[in-house]
């Protein structure tokens, strides 16, 4: 029997504010000693009294907005309560049957076709502290506990592994579009969990689900998720039934392992927060931060392609970062050629990011539009090679050579060669020098030619005009079979 996995995703993603959630602790922890950015609120001292985070408010309703969720008149404030060592209060400040925002959706791209997700709700809640396991004992660091953190929770629409990355990266995005969230899983900014069943492909009731627990990054998502789809597809197909139980994962062995028996709501004994007021969210307040919502993934890619003529993949890949297709937008403004700056930046910036070789930041301080003007110019002109061009880009950006593109490229005489007579010289020296190729070629095997340009362009250490170079080259061979 073929079986379909049934996915649904919990995002927690901390919020950018300067102040925890419920008091005026700094959030800039990263690097502290521990519990050094704590007060007798975070730490849950007797007594003591909360007082709500209005930026994490206006935060959550953005991003509900942006997620098309619907935000009721009135929100409260509830305890979920559970005993763990992260927990100083013995209880978390969360938000229960009455969330800020609700019902939206998130659409994605899978196998060419428009998929819609639906989220059940984003919600808002305080952040746990850290726990720090050493042989024997565990130490509890609360500089985390009680910054803001939002949860995003979607119904279970999610049928493939490649759907649920396209869900998180796409949702990741937004988050940092908005400014809500950095997402920056390495800092733990960002977490997940997931619940998956299996069920016959085409059937209608969901098998049994089990959850994984505190997945910290997008690998770690995927992974878990194939081995757990695996799992479960064996247990089915030798008889067996899934036990309904929350898993984490161990991503050094690569498999889940069962930690307790699945919880339900009832399990937390949700209660109102007594110690906090419903919320009433004025119409006109929402009203302001919906007109404040900035220009999200899909609408910037639209119109990358409706006005810089892009294709749907180039745009994608652009605002796939939002500070990318900033840098993007910069550039095109002073050299109004959208596909030549988009292959020049997939060229030359994208491979630097990916090997680590620069920043962002670093790139734009090297590369402002008045110089990406000066060598996109070069380059589309003739003047210089696509060789000549990247030698420019890694002088500036390795080598941190301050001089303008146009500077380094005449004073260090790097200019195409476009001079026939010379360039002929050289050709016919390749000629000379490579008697196989050459034979190959008047023997009928055209890729020869590739070898003997690649010949001439070493030669000129990349600066012939390769065009020019075919067309010589061709000229010379035929008048050769024809004296033959």
């Amino acid at each position: 029997m073929e079986y379909e996995p049934v996915i649904g995703i919990e995002v927690h993603a901390q919020l950018l504010t300067k102040s925890k959630m419920f008091c005026g602790c700094n959030t800039d922890y990263m690097g502290a000693p521990p519990n050094t950015h704590v007060c007798p609120v975070c730490l849950g001292m007797p007594g003591v009294l909360p007082v709500i985070n209005r930026k994490a408010v206006e935060y959550t309703i953005v991003t509900g907005l942006a997620l098309n969720c619907q935000v009721p008149e009135a929100t409260k404030w509830d305890r979920k309560n559970y005993h763990y060592p992260d927990l100083p209060k013995g209880y978390q400040i969360s938000q229960y049957d009455l969330p800020l925002t609700r019902d939206g959706c998130l659409e994605i791209d899978f196998d060419g076709e428009r998929k819609r997700i639906d989220i059940r709700r984003v919600h808002l809640e305080e952040d746990t502290a850290k726990l720090f396991h050493e042989e024997g004992y565990a130490l509890v660091d609360f500089n985390r506990s009680g910054v803001p953190l939002l949860e995003i929770v979607s119904e279970p629409d999610l049928r493939s592994i490649e759907e649920v990355r396209q869900y998180v990266t796409k949702l990741r995005t937004i988050l940092r579009y908005l400014g809500v969230s950095s997402g920056d899983m390495e800092k733990g900014a960002m977490r997940f969990e997931v619940n998956i069943s299996l069920r016959p492909r085409g059937g209608e009731e969901y098998g049994t689900r089990v959850e994984i627990k505190n997945l910290n990054s997008f690998r770690a998502v995927l992974n878990s998720l194939k081995y757990e789809i695996e799992r479960q597809k064996e247990i089915l197909q030798s008889g067996g039934k899934i036990k309904q139980e929350t898993m984490g994962w161990d991503g050094v062995r690569g498999v889940t392992v069962p930690q307790r028996s699945k919880e339900y709501a009832h399990d937390y004994r949700y209660f109102p927060e007594p110690d906090l007021p419903p919320l009433e969210l004025k119409r006109k307040w929402i009203g302001s931060i919906k007109a404040r919502l900035p220009e999200l993934p899909d609408a910037k890619r639209e119109r990358f392609i409706q006005e810089y003529g892009l294709s749907e993949y180039d745009a994608g890949i652009l605002v796939a970062d939002k500070e990318v297709a900033d840098l993007f937008e910069g550039y095109v403004k002073v050299y109004p050629k959208g596909k030549s700056v988009v292959n020049w930046m997939s060229r030359e910036l994208f491979p630097l990011l990916n090997e680590g070789r620069v920043t962002l930041e670093e790139f734009r301080s090297k590369w402002p539009p008045d110089y990406v003007h000066e060598l996109l110019d070069s380059y589309d002109r003739g003047w210089i090679t696509q060789s000549t061009a990247s030698q420019v880009v890694t002088v500036i950006t390795i080598g941190g050579d301050d001089r303008s593109p146009r500077c380094i490229i005449e004073e260090e005489t790097l200019a195409q060669i476009s001079d026939e007579e010379r360039l002929g010289a050289i050709i016919e020296g390749v000629i000379e020098e490579n008697p196989k190729p050459v034979a190959d070629y008047l023997g009928g095997k055209e890729g020869a030619l590739r070898y003997l340009v690649g010949q001439v362009m070493r030669a000129t250490k990349g600066k012939a005009n390769p065009g020019l170079v075919n067309e010589l080259l061709i000229k010379n061979l035929k008048e050769m079979a024809q004296n033959m």
